[in-house]
C-alpha cells in the first residue's frame, strides 16, 4: 500500500495518513507514506508522449524527475490512498499535479475510454477542511471531490472519500491573521472529533487490505 500526502509531515492530513496505514499494517500489509513536497515534481508537459503509438512510454508518464521513481512502483501496490488538505475549493496544487501524471497516462483516448492500468486495486482519497459538512456542500466542494474518486475508481477499480471537517489549521492562532472561526472551538474539536476521523482513517486502511 502506499499513501501519498499533500503537504506538512506533521499536520492533520499526513496524521490521518498514518492512521490509514496503520491500520493497513494491522493487516500485514507493507506500508510507505510519501510526501510529494519532498519531490522536484516539474509537472505534466503534455507532449502526449504517453498516447503515441508503439512509443516507448505507451501508457506510462514520460517525464523523468524526482517523482518518477513513485511512479514507476504504483503498478506493484495493491491499494493506494491520497490524502491532501483543501487549500481554495480544492486540494493542492502539488497534488493536482500528481494526479495527472498518475492517471493521464492509464486513460485511452477512446470510446468507451478504457483504463490501460492492468489490474483492479482499492484506493481513497482523505481530504482535512476548514469548513464543515455542510459549507463543503453549500461552497460545491463535492464536485471536485467527486470528479477525484471517479477519476481514481474508473483507472485503478473501487474508491472511497474521508473527510476531515474544521480541523485546527495553527499551533498557535494569535500568530495569524485568522477571524473564521473561534480557535479555542478548533482545539476542542482537536481534542474530541479528531481522534474519531483518526479512528475512520484506521478502519479505511484495515478495509482497503481485507477487500481484496
Amino acid at each position: 500500500m502506499r499513501s501519498t500526502e499533500a503537504l506538512e509531515r506533521n499536520g492533520n492530513t499526513a496524521t490521518l495518513l498514518e492512521s490509514a496505514l496503520d491500520g493497513a499494517a494491522s493487516q500485514g500489509a507493507e506500508t510507505e507514506l510519501v510526501h510529494l513536497y519532498d519531490l522536484a515534481d516539474t509537472g505534466c508537459t503534455s507532449w502526449f508522449a504517453c498516447k503515441l503509438k508503439s512509443g516507448k512510454s505507451y501508457g506510462k508518464c514520460a517525464v523523468q524527475d524526482g517523482l518518477t521513481p513513485v511512479l514507476e512502483k504504483i503498478p506493484d501496490v495493491d491499494a493506494l490512498i491520497l490524502g491532501s488538505p483543501i487549500y481554495f475549493v480544492t486540494v493542492t496544487g502539488m497534488m493536482r499535479c500528481f494526479m495527472e501524471r498518475l492517471i493521464f497516462p492509464y486513460h485511452t483516448y477512446t470510446r468507451p475510454p478504457v483504463s490501460l492500468f492492468e489490474k483492479k486495486i482499492p484506493t481513497a482519497f482523505i481530504y482535512i477542511m476548514n469548513v464543515s459538512a455542510q459549507q463543503m456542500s453549500e461552497y460545491h466542494y463535492p464536485v471536485h471531490t467527486g470528479l477525484n474518486e471517479h477519476l481514481l475508481a474508473r483507472t485503478f477499480g473501487h474508491s472511497e472519500t474521508l473527510f476531515s471537517f474544521e480541523t485546527l489549521r495553527f499551533p498557535d492562532y494569535d500568530k495569524v491573521i485568522f477571524r473564521y472561526v473561534d480557535p479555542e472551538e478548533r482545539k476542542e474539536r482537536r481534542r474530541t472529533v479528531f481522534p474519531v476521523d483518526c479512528n475512520k482513517a484506521f478502519d479505511l486502511g484495515t478495509r482497503l487490505v481485507t477487500s481484496q
